[in-house]
Parts: C-alpha cells; structure tokens; sequence
C-alpha cells in the first residue's frame, strides 16, 4: 500500500481520563518497527474489559487507545514479519502467543509472558505507536483497536480465512472465544452432562454455545434478568431461572432440579459471591466450576475449604484456555463451515463515531 513506511493520521476513540466519555481525535500512527504489524481495522466489538478501564477498575495509563476485539486488513508490516503479508485479514490478539516462553510451550499453557494486563501501555520494545496534539497516547492490552488504524507485535495477530465477515469473526477476538473455551477447552464438559451458566451476557451465551458443542444434555443458564432467557434458550440453554424466585440458594435449587447431578458449572459475571455459588453448585466430589468473569481487582474471596476438600475442582480461565494464534483460525474456519452462530451475540451495529453511545446500551443491559 502507498502508506507503508509512512505516519497514518486518521481517527481514534481516545480516553483522555478515568471517568470520561470518548473524544473522537485525530491521531498520528507511526509505522510498525521490527517484528510489528500496522492494521487498517474493519470493525471491532465493545467489551465489558473496556468499560473497566473508563470507570477505573482495570489499571491503564492515560490517555489511553481501548478496544481489544477486532478484525482488520493488514496495512503493512515491519522487518522480520514471516507469519502476515500486508492485504491479510486477520484478527488483533488481546492474549498474544509468543510460542517461545513456558505458557506458550505448555500444551496446556496459553498465557503468554508477552500479555500486558498491567497496564504497561507499550509495545515490546517499550515505546507507543500513536501520538495525538503532540502527546503520546498508550496501548491497551496490546491490541488498541479504536482507531482506523493500529500498530501490533507480532505474535499479537493472527491471519485469518479471506472470507470471513469482519462485523461476525470480531467477536472470536475475545468474547466468543472466552465463553466457548472455558467449556470445551478449560471446563472439558463431557457428552450427556449437565452444565450450569451464570450470567446471560455475551461471553454466557458464548458458554451455552460451547457447552452444547461439546455434548452437554442439560445446559441451565442463571440470571437476574430474564429479558436474557429467550436468547439464552435459543442458543442451547435447556431452561432457564432466575436466583430471585427462590428463597433457597441457588445452589439448593439446582441440586433439587438436577437430582444432585450438576457436573459443570461458569461463573461469567465476576462477582466473588457467585463464584462462591457457582462452586458450590456443582457436584461435591466430581464437580468443576470454571471462572470465566474478570474478578475485580484488588478484592479478596473467603469461602469455606470444605467445598474443594470433598473433591470438586476449581478453574479459572483467560481467553478460555485458547492458545490464540493457534486457535482463532481455527474458530474462524469452523464459524465459516456453520459449526456455530454469532448472529445471537450482536445486538446492534453503530458507526465509529456512535461509540459512546455503543458503551450506554452495554451499561444498560441492551446487549
């Protein structure tokens, strides 16, 4: 492309502060340094991780580029780039693969040494690619997919099938890819058991979906707002209730429902005391409970060792256990061959400049 080796101006979503709406700027993008990828991004999904950073509970410099799930066209790549060529189409990676460090090596590792959940804000040789009013402006989780245009490390980019719809496959950069995962790659949910979902957004949905995939016969999905469980249901979902129409706990409830039998269970909300129930519904001695919502940071969990001394297995999970480079063409081929849905996952398409108005529905449940 004419750009390459050249700064881009273009437009960014830019989060000047904590607690602040968008501000649509102008920004510079530098070209992509050794081993990086600059991408021309074609659509990119609004992520509850997002929303963390603008209210403060996810640590970021600012000002801040957010926005970590996303599709886009490779635009033009540094020196001693082998795995991308510009014109590719591929998927930023929030959850890079290195596949040289202990995590990457592991077959059953996938958190690379090279993610940045920090907050450091850089790429790896320590600088950032974007400028705006003479200001550097940070990274975020080595993606920053609000703005027309990106700079990437390369093992934080993955090469995907031409045909893909860009406005779909952005969601198997995080959200779809995060609930499938924790079920059939973390939860390992076998044929014929019965799996339980708390919480009925997105990344929830996504768990139905992966659980039914991997066989489940009865999927119940949980949660306060039953607007949710139509959609749930059309997913894979068995049945559906609502915590509120019990004054039992939930975990009493589910036990009565399932005649004592839940094998599974996901915690997709990243509450501590719905991690706590989410453990305690699943079978005493051979039950696993999988923490798929981001726990709030700087808070402690108290729960009583006896619900893992009778034997119950305790998981959590990042990106749903995935190795991403490995993994995402692979979601992205099977989405194409209608192994599954993501039509259920998209509630509304907004243009760029509409974002702030994107973050309103998803605080408000509309999503």
């Amino acid at each position: 492309m004419g750009t390459a080796g050249k700064v881009i101006k273009c437009k960014a979503a830019v989060l000047w502060e904590q607690k602040q709406p968008f501000s649509i700027e102008e920004i510079e993008v530098a070209p992509p340094k050794t081993k990086e990828v600059r991408i021309k991004i074609l659509a990119t999904g609004i992520c509850r991780t997002d929303d963390h950073v603008i209210k403060g509970t996810m640590v970021s410099k600012f000002p801040v580029i957010v926005g970590h799930e996303a599709t886009g066209i490779v635009e033009s790549i540094g020196e001693g780039v082998t795995t991308v060529q510009p014109g590719d189409k591929v998927i930023p990676l929030f959850l890079p693969q290195c596949r040289e460090c202990n995590a990457c090596r592991n077959p059953d590792g996938n958190l690379c040494i090279r993610s940045d959940i920090t907050g450091r804000g850089v790429l790896a040789d320590g600088t950032t690619r974007f400028t705006c009013k003479g200001k550097p402006v940070y990274h975020f989780m080595n993606t920053s997919t609000f703005t027309e245009y990106t700079v990437v490390d390369e093992s934080s980019v993955a090469k995907i099938d031409d045909a893909a719809p860009p406005e779909k496959v952005c969601l198997i950069g995080c959200g779809f890819s995060t609930g499938y995962g924790a079920a059939v790659k973390t939860g390992k949910v076998k044929p014929g058991s019965t799996c339980v979902v708390f919480g009925l957004g997105g990344v929830g949905l996504s768990v139905i979906m992966g659980c039914k995939s991997a066989g489940a016969s009865r999927i119940i999905g949980i949660d306060l707002n039953k607007d949710k469980f139509e959609k749930a249901m059309a997913v894979g979902a068995t049945e559906c209730i609502s915590p509120k129409d019990s004054t039992k706990p939930i975990s009493e409830v589910l036990s009565e429902m399932t005649g004592n039998n839940v094998g599974y269970t996901f915690e997709v909300i990243g509450r501590l005391e719905t991690m706590i129930d989410a453990l305690a519904s699943c079978h005493m001695n051979y039950g696993t409970s999988v923490v798929v919502g981001a726990p709030p940071s700087a808070k402690m969990l108290t729960y009583d060792p006896m619900l893992l001394f009778t034997g119950r297995t305790w998981k959590g999970c990042v990106f749903g256990g995935l190795k991403s480079r490995d993994d995402v063409p692979k979601l992205v081929t099977e989405f194409l061959a209608r192994k599954f849905d993501l039509d259920q996952l998209i509630t509304h398409v907004l243009p760029f400049k509409k974002i702030n108005e994107g973050f309103e529905l998803l605080n408000s449940g509309q999503r």
